[in-house]
């Protein structure tokens, strides 16, 4: 008998209801048996750290679903409720990867093959997860081994990267507070000087137009990728606003354009990821 796909919402902290885990799990039948246990992707929107975007969210995850991945989608604390302070997200971001994890067998996905997807703001929210992953105060407060919210890769979208020469201030004014204009906490969340050998493998693109979140911040975190010598993919399509999100109509695109080429390109890019398992 086929199991329809299931979409639920899981509150991931009592004491913040406001952060959530929708999954969006497919069905299982026994004509596909191949179909019973599937990578995971976990999405989280972008908002500037003061919301998250409902465009970057189910249809990005119906997309994934559809392409053979079980998808979850972040909503975590942003100045719009609660408080988007650091490290405040990137504890919500590492309870939702110790949440897939933990339910594995109950969400069929292969707990080895947990990738992270994130737009704008939550391009960085996702880019600190893998690259900053091994927080020791992260840890402790979710009670977690070394390397257990460490996503397998991370696709990277029109991300929001530096706190420096090209800022996207909003979004560092949100987590930063009254240390805003500090530039050593700037400098300390800005991600192309965190890259080292732990970071994870990483699709990126952006638009060559972008006004919002200058491109020049997914080519500064590209160039780090290379220094380091961690494996990378990276896109710049000629043309695209700020929050393309898929870059279809379903999202408010007026025609598709050559952006819409990197979904298919990231689940190619995820496919292509192999993790060596013990024997």
């Amino acid at each position: 008998m086929y199991n329809h796909m299931r979409i639920e919402t899981f509150n991931l902290d009592a004491e913040k209801p406001y952060v959530t885990l929708t999954a969006y799990v497919a069905g299982t039948s026994k004509e596909m048996p191949f179909n019973e246990k599937r990578k995971a992707i976990l999405i989280i929107p972008g908002g500037g750290y003061e919301f998250c975007s409902d465009r970057e969210g189910e249809p990005i995850a119906l997309s994934y679903v559809t392409a053979g991945f079980n998808a979850f989608v972040l909503t975590y604390s942003v100045t719009g409720h609660g408080s988007a302070r650091w490290p405040i997200p990137l504890v919500d971001a590492s309870s939702a990867m110790k949440f897939i994890r933990d339910h594995a067998e109950e969400f069929h996905i292969d707990p080895d093959y947990v990738f992270v997807v994130g737009f704008s703001a939550g391009g960085h929210l996702a880019a600190s997860l893998g690259t900053i992953w091994d927080n020791d105060e992260v840890e402790a407060m979710l009670g977690i081994e070394k390397g257990y919210n460490r996503p397998t890769g991370m696709i990277l979208s029109y991300p929001v990267i530096s706190g420096l020469e090209y800022a996207h201030r909003g979004s560092f004014n949100q987590i930063l507070g009254e240390r805003k204009d500090d530039e050593e906490a700037r400098r300390e969340l800005s991600l192309e000087l965190r890259v080292s050998e732990k970071t994870v493998p990483t699709f990126i693109w952006t638009t060559a137009t972008d006004k919002v979140v200058p491109p020049q911040n997914s080519i500064m975190f590209a160039k780090a990728l290379a220094d380091a010598g961690t494996p990378f993919e990276m896109h710049v399509y000629p043309h695209g606003y700020h929050g393309a999100s898929l870059g279809t109509p379903i999202v408010g695109w007026g025609r598709p354009t050559a952006l819409c080429a990197w979904m298919n390109d990231s689940i190619r890019w995820m496919n292509s990821i192999k993790v060596e398992k013990p024997e």
